[in-house]
C-alpha cells in the first residue's frame, strides 16, 4: 500500500535535494565561478611547463644556456619602447617588436609579472572565496535548521510519519508542528533575523568593492595597462598590424643582459634574446579576465542596485511584494496577509521570509505566511472594539528561554513535549 502510494505521487511531485539557498545568484558567481575560473588558469599557467620551456634565450657562447635562461627569468627581461615602431618591423629593420638596438636614452620596458602570475592568481582565488566564507559562518546554517525535513512536505498525506529508507515523509500532524515552530521562531528572534539579513546584504556590497579593488590590482600589476586591455582587443583594425597590438604588455620576445667578470677582472656584457612562449597563455588568461571582471561589476553593481530598490519598495508597492513572493515560491498570496505581514516587520525580516520561501515548499510557505499574517495581526489590535483599552493581568515570568543561538531552530517545544 505504501509503496504503490509513493510510486503514484512520486512523479507528480519534484523535490530539490540542494543544499539551501542562502545568497543570490551573482553571489554564487563570485565564490562559485570565478574562483573556479582562477584556479583553472592556475592549473594552465603551472602546467605550461610539460608543454614546452616557459623561457628560452640565446646568447653568446660565454655563458651556458640554462644559466642565461635561469637569471632572465628570476631577473626579469626588457622591451625597448622605441622599437615598437609599425614602419621599422615592415621594413625587416626590426626582428621583434621592442627589440632592438639599445641606447643609453632609450625607454625600457620591464616585463617581471610573469614570476608571480600563478601565485597572483592562487590568492585571488581566495579573496573571491572569503565573503562567501564569511557569510557562511555568520549565517551558521540557520536556514537549513528552520527547512531541514520538509523536503517530502509534498507527501504529507497520512497520519502517521513513514520511514522508506533513508527518506522520513511527515504526517499532517508533524507538518503543522513544523510551521508553528518555523512560525515561532521568526516572532520570537525577529533580531536574529534582522543580524542575518545585515550580514547578507554587508556581503554583497563587499563583493561589488572586491571587484573593484581586484581590477585595481590587476592593472597595477600589469604596469597600468589592464584597464585599457579590453579596449585593445576590440578594436579590431589594430589586428591587422604586424605588432600585435598586446605586444607591449605580453611580448613574445625579449631580450635580457647578463653581467660577468671577463678574465682580466673587467665587467662584460652579454645581450640575451628570450622566447617568452608562457605570455601566449597570460594573454589569453588576461583578457578573458578582464571582461569577466566588467560583467560581474556590472552584475554585482545591478544586484547592490536592486537591494537598495527592494528597501523602498516592499512597504510602497503591494504589487512588488505579490510578484516577489509569487517567483519565490510559485503560488498566490492574500493580499490582506502580505499587507499584514509587510506592515509587522522590517526591511531585514522581509528579505529573511523571502528566503525562507525560496527554500520551502510552495504550499508549506503559504500556510506558514498565513499564519504568521494571523500573529501579527492579534499584536497589532490591542483594543475591543468599542475603541477602549482593558488593562490585562501583570506578565508572570514562568521561565527563560536562551534564544541566542542562531543556528537551530526552537527545540523548546518539542523537548516540552517529549517529557
Amino acid at each position: 500500500m505504501l509503496v504503490s502510494t509513493l510510486n503514484t505521487l512520486t512523479p507528480r511531485l519534484r523535490f530539490n535535494y540542494s543544499k539551501p539557498t542562502i545568497e543570490n545568484f551573482v553571489f554564487r558567481l563570485h565564490y562559485k565561478l570565478t574562483v573556479t575560473l582562477l584556479l583553472f588558469f592556475v592549473i594552465l599557467v603551472c602546467g605550461r611547463e610539460y608543454f614546452g620551456e616557459h623561457i628560452k634565450c640565446i646568447s653568446d657562447q660565454g655563458i651556458p644556456n640554462h644559466v642565461i635562461q635561469t637569471y632572465c627569468f628570476f631577473m626579469a627581461t626588457f622591451t625597448i619602447v622605441r622599437h615598437y615602431n609599425e614602419s621599422l618591423l615592415e621594413g625587416g629593420f626590426l626582428p621583434h617588436p621592442g627589440v632592438g638596438p639599445q641606447l643609453t636614452s632609450d625607454k625600457m620596458l620591464h616585463h617581471t609579472y610573469y614570476q608571480w602570475v600563478p601565485f597572483v592568481l592562487f590568492i585571488q582565488s581566495i579573496c573571491f572565496y572569503l565573503p562567501h566564507y564569511i557569510w557562511k559562518k555568520k549565517e551558521g546554517g540557520r536556514v537549513k535548521a528552520l527547512v531541514d525535513g520538509l523536503q517530502y512536505a509534498g507527501l504529507a498525506l497520512e497520519e502517521n510519519d513513514m520511514k522508506v529508507g533513508a527518506m522520513t515523509v511527515p504526517s499532517k500532524s508533524t507538518l503543522d508542528d513544523r510551521i508553528d515552530i518555523i512560525k515561532k521562531d521568526i516572532i520570537l528572534r525577529l533580531r536574529v533575523s534582522r543580524t542575518w539579513s545585515a550580514w547578507l546584504v554587508s556581503m554583497e556590497i563587499v563583493n561589488l568593492l572586491h571587484v573593484m579593488f581586484q581590477i585595481w590590482i590587476i592593472d597595477m600589476f600589469l604596469n597600468g595597462e589592464f584597464i585599457s586591455l579590453g579596449s585593445r582587443v576590440l578594436h579590431p583594425s589594430e589586428w591587422y598590424k604586424i605588432a600585435d597590438p598586446l605586444e607591449t604588455i605580453f611580448p613574445k620576445v625579449t631580450k635580457c643582459t647578463f653581467h660577468k667578470y671577463g678574465a682580466s677582472g673587467s665587467i662584460q656584457q652579454h645581450d640575451a634574446l628570450c622566447v617568452m612562449a608562457l605570455n601566449i597563455i597570460h594573454e589569453k588568461i588576461y583578457v578573458i579576465l578582464w571582461f569577466w571582471f566588467l560583467f560581474l561589476f556590472i552584475a554585482s553593481l545591478l544586484a547592490v542596485i536592486w537591494r537598495i530598490a527592494s528597501f523602498f519598495l516592499y512597504r510602497r508597492s503591494l504589487r512588488f511584494n505579490e510578484m516577489i513572493l509569487r517567483h519565490a515560491s510559485h503560488r498566490k498570496f492574500n493580499p490582506y496577509n502580505v499587507i499584514q505581514v509587510v506592515n509587522g516587520c522590517q526591511f531585514a525580516d522581509w528579505l529573511f521570509l523571502y528566503y525562507l520561501a525560496k527554500n520551502m515548499k510552495g504550499f508549506v510557505f503559504q500556510q506558514l505566511f498565513e499564519r504568521l499574517a494571523e500573529e501579527l495581526q492579534k499584536r497589532d489590535m490591542p483594543f475591543d472594539q468599542d475603541g477602549t483599552e482593558k488593562k490585562g493581568a501583570e506578565p508572570v515570568l514562568l521561565s527563560k528561554v536562551d534564544y541566542a543561538d542562531e543556528t537551530l531552530p526552537l527545540n523548546q517545544d518539542s523537548k516540552e513535549k517529549s517529557s
